[in-house]
């Protein structure tokens, strides 16, 4: 596509799919990217509507437009927290300072939103344009919202970035084109890396968790530095006292908010592991995951996780 996808790295059979649709102008009405977070799902979405607005060109100015979510036959739907009435987007939400225990969700009222905008006249492209990020975030009533807007799509173009296709439902992946990504080999990760000028040694924890995802790696990288220095040197190893295990409690409850503590437990899962493939041990943090996301008090559902943990202890045999 004279270029069009050159920044794609890694999805040759998605940039195949996308450039064809381009070229024989056949475009469906709604298409599922489905595949891992930071594999390119995002800017393959971009470049895809950059080809569509520049007639299967790139086009500087449409993309720059894209990018910066300025184009008036442009709707771009993430998952959103509520806080007093607002609907935030997760950038808002860290602006504000606001408690983000629980994930962000696509709710009814942004479903409906899309509906009337993909009802009214476009002004400048010959359709309107959709982009839902995290379409396995929805409500069952966004939902279900969502499968009606696909029975009648019009001659909107939407376009839904997943990562759990499984968790959407079967109608609405029907109604949908699938374009898969894959995760990426080490090589062409680096290639990634490099081209953003982000290349430098990481954490093995982080590496892993990764999983060929260059963007789940540098979003990894920038909570890792969030996290104290001095709170990471603890949990290097369990704790072999009551005393430093309710400590720890006390003070990772007081210090992290609930994203960080949620994602501390994956960072702990796969620590723990390298250093001793106990299943027992993911276990009993895969438990603690459920009761922070339940709203089990943070700091009493830490201390009896660590205390579980405790060097010595028997085996973890809880559900």
């Amino acid at each position: 596509m004279n270029g069009l996808f050159d920044d794609l790295i890694g999805q040759p059979l998605a940039v195949d799919l996308l450039g064809a649709a381009l070229r024989n102008r056949r475009l469906a009405p709604a298409y599922l990217f489905a595949g891992p977070e930071g594999v390119g799902r995002r800017l393959a979405a971009m470049l895809f509507l950059e080809g569509v607005l520049g007639e299967g060109q790139p086009c500087e100015r449409q993309r720059r437009r894209l990018e910066q979510r300025n184009h008036p036959d442009l709707m771009w739907v993430e998952p959103t927290y509520q806080h007093q009435g607002r609907l935030l987007s997760r950038f808002e939400a860290e602006e504000a300072g606001i408690s983000r225990r629980t994930p962000p969700q696509l709710r009814l009222e942004q479903i409906r939103g899309v509906s009337r905008f993909l009802a009214r006249q476009p002004v400048e492209a010959a359709r309107g344009m959709v982009i839902i990020e995290a379409a396995e975030a929805m409500a069952e009533s966004a939902a279900n919202a969502l499968l009606k807007t696909l029975e009648e799509p019009g001659h909107g173009l939407l376009i839904l970035l997943c990562a759990a296709p499984e968790r959407l439902l079967s109608t609405i992946r029907s109604r949908c084109q699938l374009i898969r990504f894959l995760r990426l080999e080490p090589s062409a990760v680096e290639a990634v890396l490099k081209r953003g000028d982000a290349l430098q040694q990481d954490q093995p924890e982080l590496l892993a968790m990764a999983a060929g995802s260059p963007g789940a790696l540098l979003a990894h990288r920038r909570i890792w530095a969030t996290l104290p220095e001095e709170l990471i040197q603890r949990l290097q190893c369990l704790p072999s006292e009551p005393i430093h295990a309710l400590s720890l409690a006390r003070d990772l409850s007081e210090n992290l908010d609930g994203e960080q503590q949620l994602w501390l437990i994956n960072w702990w899962q796969q620590h723990l592991w390298d250093g001793s493939q106990r299943a027992d041990h993911l276990q009993r943090l895969e438990l603690l995951r459920r009761q922070l996301l339940s709203f089990v008090q943070p700091r009493l559902a830490w201390e009896v996780a660590l205390l579980d943990l405790m060097e010595g202890q028997a085996p973890f045999r809880g559900s």
